[in-house]
């Protein structure tokens, strides 16, 4: 895309690009001079002290220049860099473990430094050329997210699947001297990278604070089409590894104020603990990675001051994944009590589409929601966000949720998977109009804003 200018996707009514007649579908070509390669050459020369945008129309090659106000930011969204693919054979890689008939977007495996910067995701730093490394370090894309799983080099080709794999220490270091900030990541896989190599790669780490922010440890997630022999995280190593990283943190805190490294949610829960309070966390840097999103939903939860009464007598069915079920039900039992007039039903989905071992509801299935909802009935089901793909409402299998309506007989609505998204669900589902009888299904709502 880069070559040939960046897709506009969004323009904002009374910025400087609507004034000048820019739109959605428009190229953006060049700032002050300069080709464009993707959206992060745009957000970096938005610091200039001025500005100069070509944008291209697509259908009357017509050119426009905007000199932009930088405290509106010019008024153009643009369209995310198209993914670097990976090269990996990770023998834990999620995407190798899909079935076969989902959509095609499922099985791109990025490898992208770009993505890395933009939104959180993964990288190993094996798709980096010299010159991506220098424009890494001379637009100062931190902080950086980044799969390290063991600092032994030939611990981490074993889990990569390469022998043509550079040390990751040196790489590392070489960014950190230039003041990019990395949150770390380490996928733990039984009998290779646990317990002595795990000590190491903490150990290693640990040592290059600040630079490393944080470690989170995570473990190895096996779907039912799981074909390179992998053992799960068992009960007995969730425990030793959460006692082994308390231990680190214990030390670090000590020394330096914070703990640094932390399990994700669900490594507690395969321990059978807990999961810690908020003093466990810190900051939350890695919430994107799983780790504490359930302290912060209790926690926000708790926060939330819910009506004593809603307008009318409502009942709701909620669902998520196994791993959160009993967390759901055990608030929603303490809602339906302070809230008169409320029925909640909470329901675990089991995942048979990608095997049981899958136990969070973002990698639900449409077909294993409406199995699991067959027979309820309520005035609506909240459809959480997080199930749906961003744009087109589809769920993992692409099954709509107009179809989980017909299926089921129940009214939808989606919501944020949140404490906030369950009251606002809760609010607009009581000021819908009653049926006077009957379950079919009626027109999927969406929260009003």
């Amino acid at each position: 895309m880069g070559k040939h200018g960046v897709l506009v996707t969004e323009v904002h009514r009374g910025t400087p690009a609507w004034r000048a007649g820019v739109r959605k579908g428009d190229l953006l070509l060049t700032l002050n001079g300069e080709p464009l390669r993707d959206v992060i050459d745009y957000m970096y020369g938005l610091g200039e002290e001025e500005v100069t945008l070509l944008f291209k129309k697509a259908a009357s090659e017509r050119t426009i220049r905007v000199t932009p106000d930088i405290s509106t930011n010019c008024g153009v969204e643009l369209a995310p860099p198209r993914p670097k693919v990976c090269r990996n054979k990770c023998v834990f890689c999620f995407v190798a473990q899909l079935p076969k008939g989902l959509r095609r977007t499922l099985y791109v495996r990025d490898e992208d430094y770009r993505l890395s910067f933009l939104y959180g995701n993964y990288i190993t730093l094996t798709n980096l050329s010299e010159a991506d490394r220098a424009r890494i370090i001379h637009q100062r894309l931190s902080p950086l997210y980044i799969s390290v799983h063991s600092v032994d080099p030939e611990v981490r080709k074993r889990l990569l699947g390469r022998e043509d794999l550079e040390d990751i220490v040196p790489q590392l270091e070489r960014f950190i001297r230039h003041g990019i900030r990395i949150h770390a990541q380490v996928v733990l896989c039984p009998g290779i990278n646990d317990r002595a190599d795990l000590e190491k790669t903490i150990g290693t780490l640990a040592g290059m604070r600040p630079g490393v922010d944080s470690l989170a440890v995570v473990p190895v997630g096996l779907t039912a089409f799981h074909r390179q022999g992998l053992r799960p995280v068992d009960g007995a190593l969730a425990r030793y590894t959460v006692r082994q990283v308390s231990r680190w943190q214990k030390r670090l805190r000590a020394r330096h104020g914070d703990g640094f490294v932390y399990c994700s949610d669900e490594m507690f829960l395969l321990a059978g603990l807990n999961v810690p309070s908020s003093d466990y966390y810190d900051d939350f840097a890695q919430i994107e990675n799983g780790v504490g999103l359930i302290r912060e939903f209790l926690d926000r939860f708790e926060d939330i001051r819910f009506p004593r009464r809603l307008r009318s007598r409502t009942s709701l069915v909620l669902f998520t994944g196994v791993s959160f079920y009993p967390f759901l039900k055990r608030l929603s039992e303490g809602l339906e009590e302070r809230v008169a007039g409320l029925r909640l039903e909470v329901v675990g989905v089991s995942n048979r589409l990608l095997g049981e071992r899958v136990t969070v509801a973002g990698l639900l299935s449409g077909r294993d929601i409406v199995e699991a909802l067959k027979g309820k009935e309520a005035d609506a089901v909240l459809v959480p966000s997080v199930v749906l793909r961003d744009g087109d409402g589809l769920f993992l299998d692409d099954m709509s949720v107009s179809h989980l309506e017909s299926e089921t007989g129940l009214r939808t609505l989606v919501v944020d998977p949140s404490p906030e998204g369950l009251l606002q669900g809760m609010q607009e589902v009581a000021r819908w109009p009653r049926r006077k009888s009957g379950r079919k299904g009626g027109e999927t709502r969406k929260p009003r804003r």
